[in-house]
């Protein structure tokens, strides 16, 4: 799965992300939530660096001078500085760094995205059927869960790849998804315990309503401020989970470019070509952050208790 195919569908998952939020925000406080939302510290900011950045990542092929594997001139331009002709330098390679970030952003971005959709999927589908249904259900469930919390992510996945010796990014972003959803799946949990005992669900039972119908019309609208929320700060995490493991030589493969393999690409010339590491890891750093300030803002907006009386 190359990146072609990974960016038009992380556009998707961000626009249908945005407009879920959106959504959430309308539904539980109309104006006071939206005030509290945009009146968050950093959320403006972020909102914009996050759209900035996802219309690059889009865009990279039209704006990218350079494919980002050219090796422009292996002896003449190996680690060139900073220019007006190369914005960012080259690396080791020669390879354009401008032009690698852009199709990098593509990639991080597409990955973070997709495997968070994955997760966000699993753990609303679990929390919604646990918290509903409980007895015997829920406790077979929730073991599950606990048995996936306790074991330590990052441990599993360095197993998982390397017993499959190389993954794709496909299955990179299926190892991801599968591997995070156990915290969203208790925070969705404990808003339909809430919910199930509420007036508006007691009367749809009442008129005969059938449990899936009372799930999917009274209960899932009404549980997805968690979601958003976790979804939201969740992309962050695995754009750095992905580097990490990108680092490690464990994630994106090359000559495939991605923030996390560019950082590993130039932990050699840390000291002789500073710009090779420099300019990556402060795209993650940017990312991560304008994604925690809409995270953080989403859940102001969309907790009760911010609500004015």
């Amino acid at each position: 799965m190359s990146s072609a195919p990974i960016a038009p569908l992380a556009g998707i998952v961000a626009v249908a992300a945005l407009s879920v939020a959106t959504v959430g925000v309308f539904r539980r406080g109309g104006g006071p939530a939206r005030a509290r939302f945009l009146g968050h510290r950093g959320v403006s900011a972020g909102l914009c660096w996050l759209l900035f950045v996802g219309a690059v990542a889009l865009l990279a092929p039209l704006l990218a001078p350079y494919r980002p594997s050219r090796q422009l001139d292996i002896v003449a331009l190996a680690d060139h500085a900073p220019s007006w002709q190369y914005l960012l330098g080259t690396d080791l390679l020669s390879r354009d760094l401008l032009s690698r970030l852009l199709y990098g952003a593509r990639v991080s971005l597409g990955i973070g995205a997709l495997a968070m959709a994955v997760a966000a999927t699993i753990g609303a589908f679990v929390g919604v059927v646990s918290g509903y249904f409980q007895r015997s259900v829920d406790s077979v469930l929730m073991r599950i869960v606990d048995l996936g919390l306790s074991i330590p992510r990052t441990f599993v996945i360095l197993v998982i790849v390397a017993l499959a010796e190389r993954v794709s990014l496909g299955g990179l972003v299926l190892v991801l998804g599968l591997t995070g959803w156990f915290g969203t799946s208790r925070l969705v949990r404990a808003e339909v315990l809430a919910i199930r005992s509420s007036g508006f669900v007691t009367s749809a039972r009442a008129l005969g309503a059938t449990p899936w119908r009372i799930v999917w019309r009274d209960i899932v609208p009404n549980a997805t401020a968690p979601l958003i929320v976790s979804a939201a700060l969740g992309v962050g995490n695995v754009i750095l989970l992905e580097a990490a493991l990108s680092f490690l030589g464990a994630g994106v493969q090359a000559p495939q470019a991605s923030w996390g393999n560019m950082i590993a690409d130039g932990r050699d010339q840390l000291v002789t070509a500073p710009w090779t590491t420099l300019f990556p890891g402060l795209a993650i750093l940017l990312a991560v952050m304008a994604l925690n300030a809409v995270g953080d803002g989403l859940r102001d907006a969309l907790d009760p208790r911010g609500a004015t009386p």
